[in-house]
């Protein structure tokens, strides 16, 4: 299997890390939160693995869906969106 790419759990651990660093532990991804990017159109599959069932999902895409989808998230938990914005020159 190719390192880049990950089942619905390892894609939802490894946004969850990202969006726990943001909010301090008060937002989770869960692997129903993949599957629901995935059907809302934020996340695409990129393949299926050996048992062809389960989907698999390219890193860069997880990460991706997980910056589209963190503003709204954090606002849920009451962290502002402009805390975690770039600052723009």
């Amino acid at each position: 299997m190719d390192t880049d790419l990950l089942t619905t759990a390892q894609a939802a651990a490894h946004a969850d890390r990202a969006r726990q660093a943001l909010s301090a532990t008060a937002a989770h991804i869960r692997p129903c939160t993949i599957r629901q990017w995935s059907s809302r159109g934020h996340l695409t599959a990129a393949g299926l693995a050996d048992d062809n069932r389960t989907r698999l999902y390219r890193l860069a895409d997880v990460a991706r869906a997980e910056l589209a989808t963190r503003g709204r998230a954090l606002r849920l938990v009451g962290i502002p969106e402009t805390v975690t914005s770039p600052a723009h020159p």
